[in-house]
């Protein structure tokens, strides 16, 4: 009779299992994905422009979120604090690579997995349609006529702005004020309003602004002019010494939490692999002025080192962060 209850319960225990729903596959339900900056800068466009391929590959649906503030701490760590299982998702810029050594948090990208490190952008020193100053030179002048007068947009400690002119007061001198925005759209639309002077932007960010008029380009943050902005010219013609910090650029990728489940990453990896690969926004990114890069895995995480490693060290070097980046276990390049 024993046996008779133990084969009845097992095929009891059997039928209910056969009746219990399969685990869903990911993704069972929609994604929060967090633009750590304001709506209208480049990452947003970027993102908002990329997601709807991802949405095609993985068979999923994201809500995109922006959450900006802290030079994109605040988006950052609200993800970091997330349940680690691919439903909350990063879509940032360099920025936390940046965090350690300007004191701003204890983490960086190697706290997340990098899903994909999507493209790089070129810098260009824009001015309002009015400006009275045509190109850096001028510029240089002009904030050394007035020091401390001129208006420069900045989205915080880290951003872009912030880190462009700390290399150029590493080889010169620019006294200006800085007027800090919650991402380079707001920044945009008070350069354009004249509330500020001159703000750094990513060229996707600033390209058709410029084309339109709309914005005044006075230089590209390189050592050659750009297809994409022709006539305008690098910044190395008014400063020759900044040649040192060059090649040099802000990029956009996809991060999750490093503890998320293998497979659920490699869903996310292959996704978003195949759609930045999509000929559609390939072209979208070569519109915007943009360098495609499309990197998972180990040359994202190469990438990511590379990277930081520097652009701290330059930084350091000019005297524009104070703490050492080896101290917070950034190698030098």
């Amino acid at each position: 009779m024993f046996k008779s209850l133990l084969t009845g319960a097992a095929l009891g225990l059997s039928a209910l299992t056969m009746a219990l729903p399969a685990h869903a596959e990911y993704p069972e339900r929609s994604i929060q994905a967090v633009i750590p900056w304001g709506a209208g800068g480049a990452t947003d466009n970027v993102m908002r422009s990329l997601t709807p391929y991802v949405e095609k590959e993985l068979g999923g649906k994201f809500i995109l979120n922006n959450r900006p503030g802290g030079t994109a701490v605040i988006g950052s760590t609200h993800v970091m604090q997330q349940r680690p299982n691919g439903y909350t998702i990063l879509l940032g810029a360099e920025n936390p690579q940046l965090y350690k050594v300007l004191k701003l948090a204890d983490f960086d990208y190697a706290d997340f997995y990098p899903v994909n490190i999507i493209g790089q952008n070129v810098v260009v020193i824009a001015a309002n349609a009015d400006a009275p100053f045509n190109n850096m030179a001028e510029l240089m002048a002009a904030a050394k006529a007035n020091p401390d007068t001129l208006r420069m947009g900045s989205t915080g400690a880290g951003g872009l702005p912030s880190t462009v002119s700390a290399m150029i007061n590493a080889v010169d001198e620019l006294k200006v004020r800085e007027v800090t925005f919650g991402g380079d759209g707001p920044g945009i639309t008070a350069l354009m309003g004249k509330h500020i002077d001159f703000m750094p932007l990513s060229l996707a960010a600033a390209r058709e602004l410029v084309r339109s008029g709309k914005l005044k380009a006075l230089a590209v943050f390189a050592t050659e002019e750009t297809p994409e902005l022709p006539g305008v010219e690098p910044i190395t013609k008014a400063l020759p010494a900044i040649a040192e910090y060059l090649p040099w650029g802000p990029f956009w990728g996809a991060f999750v939490h490093k503890d998320t489940p293998d497979d659920v990453k490699q869903k996310l990896v292959d996704a978003y692999a195949k759609a930045v690969g999509n000929d559609e926004f390939q072209g979208f990114l070569k519109n915007f002025g943009a360098q495609s890069l499309n990197l998972n895995g180990a040359e994202a995480e190469e990438f990511l080192k590379r990277w930081q490693s520097v652009t701290t060290w330059s930084m350091y070097k000019a005297k524009a962060i104070e703490i050492s980046p080896d101290s917070v276990g950034i190698a030098k390049p």
